[in-house]
């Protein structure tokens, strides 16, 4: 029965049209009158229990033309299958209104019909949670009958349909998800009977927990509304989007092969990290991470969108802007025999340098000897090659410290005024726990005229007091931002979970052993606002009285930074990022990002950020200062890492730069130099040995030899004096605190003229066995001085 207020506030039904109504002839079964199934205005189903209300509005909708049937409530399915009407009015009195529309969108039939509340509730909250809940419209009972009847009709006339339902979504113009994995069930027979190929992806975005957290779980709609846009602008393969269960975005790219398809994701990511949206009024970056299977590699359309799952959850780790294609062991699968695999890896590495003679020697010598026996003089040709070889390479260092005496000079005034400034130091805690607070505290002494927040993103695969140490700091200096990086196991990964979250128009990024000068972020700019994307600053030694490593490895920064990055600069017209005291355009940064699977990410970044055509400025006056190894097991795991990394990133870029129409001839050289040359050269000085084991077997023994050679001489004397002269511009350009250190560099002179530079030689050929042996083990360099080797695997 209806209570006695649901009984008075529906009176005014009654009052306002009883002139009007005529009682039906025959009650039906609920008591409330039966009318005839169809009237002129349409058929209404009236829902609520028996009683004088529900009496009242049935003759109410039968004054106004439409023919009623009634149902009590829990039974509106079997009505609704007995007899589908055009229109559902249900009371909410003593009933439940949300179970009576959960009830009717439960029922198929009742999913895409009007649903009118009748309502004795008349606050905002429950009429907004009734139209939450999926009613169509909210009626006080207290309405006019004819405003009661307009409503009806104009539900009917435009009927709802609810959006999984549509084709395409209206606001987003997005295929719903029935119908988009109907057209992948097609596609994956149609990829199964033709192997015509064809891929689906899934995107994600690495920040969706942090967005929903701070502006709540409609965020993630609008989220994937900006994403479609995107896609849609883009058009080409990228064109038939829709949703999974989560509300993120699928991506269905029918008949295409796998490099179009990766191409074409790779372009919708960087398009979509170089732009800011606005979301819930809130201007954001976002990183999409892009999981994709091949259709032919899944029986059916659940395995489909798992595999893409599973690979998002993959690209998430990295946010690298990747694409990352699905692999079984995404999925938990075993990885196969992969210890066996390391052992064996670090079996042969640990023979490489075997290896390194019998390719580098033996093999020569005897590839000599046998075209000698056939009548090719092969080893004298390699001869002269050999020598020609060092004095190119002597000539090239020359060269660079020739153009660093004239490098370009930093402007003396910025062209914009000063922008919010970021600095991302990357850490590691348990290799920087012992130097990260004073890191810290350095940075909070900078000197800049507008706001600056320092981020510190890190990985710690278990907490460390020091953290403690640093929330500490960040409660009381605001401009401290502590991110911790869950899941990362590289530095790259570290800096891309920052590049989202500044709020600078300028990132420095910095290793966590740096102390940058006071006026640092003022002087980068200078550069960036002139034009400039990037500019890498000088990364100075600041424990060289901690071991004679420490000592050689100062000198050489200097030789590095003062004396070869400003020369090939000027050379070549180009710069490159060191990986720390660094300083990026945010918007490019965002673009370009970090690879954490490349030994060396910071080179790998330059050459993505010059094919974009990103100017690239160095400034030997751009000062950070660091901490070199101490011992030489340290400088052989730090060089090796190096060496291989290059090597990565000669493999990966060398021949397509050659080719690419975006660079110039001098580039081109200067490419060719640093990607090429750096790798032929070390086993090109190596083949002096089976030259002269040659050349001894032709003359019948050592002894037999003419060493005084007038060209061999001459080339010997010329490419020692490069050495020399390197060292002495070293001096020359040193920074002031270190030029007053002469004998660091005269100890620098002798040790790289007779070992350093063999040293460095057997490291670059120890790492191209290396990396045919696919080892990317990462040996992290302590910062306290000790023994902290580890090693780290990259993915």
């Amino acid at each position: 029965m209806l209570t006695s207020h649901h009984a008075r506030s529906l009176e005014s039904f009654e009052a306002s049209s009883e002139a009007s109504f005529e009682e039906p002839s025959e009650p039906g079964e609920s008591g409330a009158p039966r009318t005839a199934a169809d009237g002129p205005n349409g058929h209404v189903l009236a829902v609520g229990a028996p009683g004088p209300g529900i009496d009242r509005l049935t003759r109410t909708l039968v004054s106004a033309g439409h023919g009623v049937s009634h149902a009590r409530p829990g039974d509106v399915g079997r009505q609704l299958r007995q007899t589908p009407p055009d229109a559902i009015v249900a009371l909410d009195g003593s009933l439940d209104g949300l179970e009576v529309i959960r009830e009717v969108r439960a029922a198929p039939a009742g999913r895409a019909l009007p649903l009118l509340m009748v309502t004795t509730d008349s606050g905002p909250s429950g009429v907004a949670d009734m139209l939450r809940g999926g009613a169509d419209d909210c009626v006080p009972d207290t309405s006019d009958p004819v405003e009661l009847s307009a409503r009806i009709e104009a539900k009917l006339r435009r009927v709802p349909v609810p959006v999984e339902n549509l084709l395409l979504d209206p606001r987003t113009g997005l295929y719903s998800q029935p119908h988009l994995l109907g057209e992948l069930d097609r596609e994956l027979k149609r990829a199964d009977d033709s192997r015509s190929g064809g891929v689906v992806a899934m995107v994600g975005v690495a920040e969706m927990a942090a967005l929903e957290a701070r502006l709540g779980p409609r965020v993630r709609r609008e989220v994937a509304e900006r994403l479609a846009g995107v896609a849609e602008k883009l058009g080409g393969v990228c064109d038939r989007l829709g949703w999974d269960e989560d509300g993120r975005l699928l991506m269905l790219m029918p008949g295409v092969d796998e490099d179009t398809a990766r191409r074409a994701l790779q372009k919708f990511a960087n398009t979509v990290a170089g732009t800011r949206f606005v979301v819930a009024d809130e201007n954001v970056r976002l990183t999409p991470a892009i999981g994709w299977t091949p259709l032919t590699d899944c029986p059916d359309r659940h395995q489909a969108v798992d595999q893409a799952r599973d690979a998002v959850a993959e690209s998430i780790r990295h946010r690298d802007l990747r694409p990352v294609k699905y692999a079984a062991w995404m999925a938990g699968a075993p990885r196969g025999r992969r210890r066996f695999t390391m052992a064996v890896q670090a079996l042969l590495s640990a023979l490489s340098p075997l290896f390194v003679l019998v390719l580098g020697v033996a093999i020569p010598f005897v590839f000599y000897q046998q075209m000698y026996e056939l009548g090719w003089d092969v080893g004298s040709a390699a001869y002269w090659v050999v020598v020609s070889g060092l004095i190119v390479s002597a000539v090239l260092i020359v060269l660079e410290c020739l153009f660093s005496l004239d490098a370009k000079s930093r402007p003396e005034r910025p062209a914009q005024p000063y922008p919010p400034a970021s600095a991302v130091i990357a850490a590691y805690l348990p290799n920087e726990a012992a130097t990260i607070v004073d890191t810290v505290e350095s940075f909070l002494r900078l000197d800049y005229p507008n706001e600056l927040e320092i981020v510190l993103a890190y990985n710690t695969p278990h907490p460390m007091p020091v953290e403690d140490t640093l929330r500490d700091m960040a409660r009381r200096d605001p401009r401290l931002v502590l991110l911790p990086v869950a899941g990362s196991t590289s530095k790259a990964q570290n800096i891309n979970a920052a590049v989202t979250r500044v709020r600078g128009d300028m990132v420095g990024i910095f290793d966590a052993d740096h102390h940058p000068d006071p006026d640092a972020f003022r002087h980068a700019w200078h550069w960036l606002s002139h034009g400039y994307d990037v500019v890498q600053g000088h990364c100075v030694i600041r424990n060289g009285d901690s071991s004679w490593v420490a000592k050689l490895v100062g000198v050489e920064f200097e030789a590095i930074y003062a004396v070869s990055h400003p020369g090939r600069t000027r050379l070549y017209t180009f710069g490159v990022f060191g990986g720390s005291n660094g300083f990026w355009r945010t918007d490019l940064l965002a673009r370009t990002r970090m690879h954490g699977s490349m030994l060396t990410e910071d080179i790998d970044a330059t050459m993505r950020a010059l094919h974009e055509g990103a100017k690239i400025a160095t400034d030997r006056t751009l000062v950070s200062r660091e901490l070199a190894p101490t011992t030489v097991k340290a400088l052989w795991n730090q060089r090796s890492r190096w060496a291989q990394g290059w090597l990565q990133v000669s493999l990966k870029y060398l021949w397509h730069a050659m080719r690419s129409p975006d660079f110039t001839f001098r580039q081109k050289a200067g490419l060719f130099v640093l990607l090429g040359w750096r790798e032929v050269q070390p086993w090109l000085t190596l083949q002096i040995l089976p030259v002269l084991l040659y050349a001894a077997w032709r003359a019948g023994g050592p002894a037999q030899l003419d060493w005084a050679v007038p060209i061999c001489l001459l080339a010997t004397l010329f490419t020692l004096s490069a050495g020399v002269v390197q060292a002495l511009f070293a001096w020359r350009l040193a920074i002031p605190e270190l030029r007053r250190r002469k004998v660091w560099f005269w100890r620098y002179l002798l040790v790289s003229t007779f070992f350093y530079s063999h040293f460095k030689n057997i490291v670059a050929r120890q790492a191209l066995l290396k990396e045919a042996l696919r080892d990317h083990q990462w040996r992290v360099t302590p910062r306290s001085g000790g023994d902290q080797d580890k090693a780290v695997p990259r993915a």
